[in-house]
């Protein structure tokens, strides 16, 4: 079983947010070392609590501050951009770390609507989506274009011997239809929809993948949110960090992750209680063994060789223990 992570980049109250950008970067060192596959970051804007708005940029950092780890975009939501700017930068990235740098490629705003209208203003990129990543991988590439199209002759530079890995993201149907449509890898975010709606879209994909020259066969993982620490009570602890924040994002708040003792003391009412319970009895938390049980529960029932494990804590110690946690039980070899 391959593990790897999707770092959010996360902000802590009591910190300025620009310091969850220097924790990403120190955790995506750690993980290096301690023999993780993939290091994504996500793409997020006008929040206060997901903090990572610009991944190319951070990937940059990552890449050139790690050794052996894969690098990659969890995801890039390439309806705000222009599909060669994108091309560029990831033909930079790859220059950087030939090899090792993953295009994680999202439909989704990662905003809210006014936010995403500052990013573009033009109301129907979305539905340019599968232009954009055809155009996209043949740039990435550098394969021609049709002949009748009108970038023909546009080249993404710097070229080079190897080309970035693409990745369709997404939480419904439509990713997993496009994903298999290009012959592409998928990753669901089930820690999104809490695993609603995955058998579905992974038998989807399957079922209709149309074999592509990289990926003749279909590639899929599933990004999980789990945490493991020394005790179970202690992983119950710091989830009531999550557990206020998805109770504020209910309501449409997206504030700092709180300390758990805050959590803890918070009058919750009662459907938010409600909304608390359910979270934690869907939870993968608690010590390393008994999380890897349920991830590998988890990966047998999707049949999946590789899982996307993304934590949050209020405290970077505590989401580093986590990871050490994990890699232990998983064995996973160290740099």
């Amino acid at each position: 079983m391959k593990l790897s992570v999707l770092d959010q980049s996360t902000s802590a109250k009591g910190t300025s947010a620009d310091q969850a950008i220097r924790d990403s970067l120190a955790l995506a060192g750690l993980c290096d070392r301690l023999g993780y596959h993939r290091y994504w970051v996500s793409e997020h804007h006008n929040s206060e609590s997901i903090v990572g708005s610009a991944p190319e940029v951070l990937m940059a950092a990552i890449a050139a501050t790690t050794v052996r780890i894969r690098v990659g975009s969890a995801g890039v939501m390439l309806p705000h951009y222009s599909a060669l700017k994108v091309a560029e930068q990831f033909r930079v990235l790859e220059a950087l770390a030939p090899g090792r740098i993953d295009l994680g490629l999202g439909r989704a705003p990662g905003s809210d609507r006014l936010t995403s209208m500052a990013l573009n203003p033009y109301s129907n990129a979305a539905e340019e989506f599968p232009q954009q990543v055809q155009d996209l991988g043949a740039w990435l590439a550098g394969e021609p274009l049709a002949p009748e199209h009108p970038f023909r002759l546009i080249k993404a530079q710097p070229q080079g011997p190897s080309s970035p890995e693409i990745w369709i993201l997404g939480s419904s149907d439509y990713g997993a239809q496009l994903a298999a449509h290009f012959g592409l890898p998928y990753a669901y975010a089930y820690f999104f929809t809490e695993g609603r709606g995955v058998e579905e879209a992974l038998a989807l994909y399957r079922r209709n993948y149309r074999p592509s020259a990289r990926h003749p066969k279909p590639q899929a993982t599933v990004c999980v949110w789990a945490l493991a620490a020394d005790t179970e009570a202690e992983a119950r602890r710091q989830l009531m960090t999550r557990e206020f924040w998805r109770v504020g994002f209910e309501k449409g708040i997206r504030g700092q992750l709180v300390d758990p003792e805050e959590a803890r003391v918070h009058p919750y009412s009662r459907a938010e209680e409600a909304t608390v319970a359910t979270l934690r009895e869907k939870a993968l938390v608690g010590t390393a063994d008994q999380v890897k049980e349920r991830l590998n529960a988890l990966a047998a029932r999707l049949d999946l060789d590789e899982l996307v494990v993304v934590t949050w804590t209020f405290g970077t110690a505590a989401r580093h223990r986590s990871y050490e946690l994990l890699a232990k039980a998983f064995e996973l070899t160290p740099a």
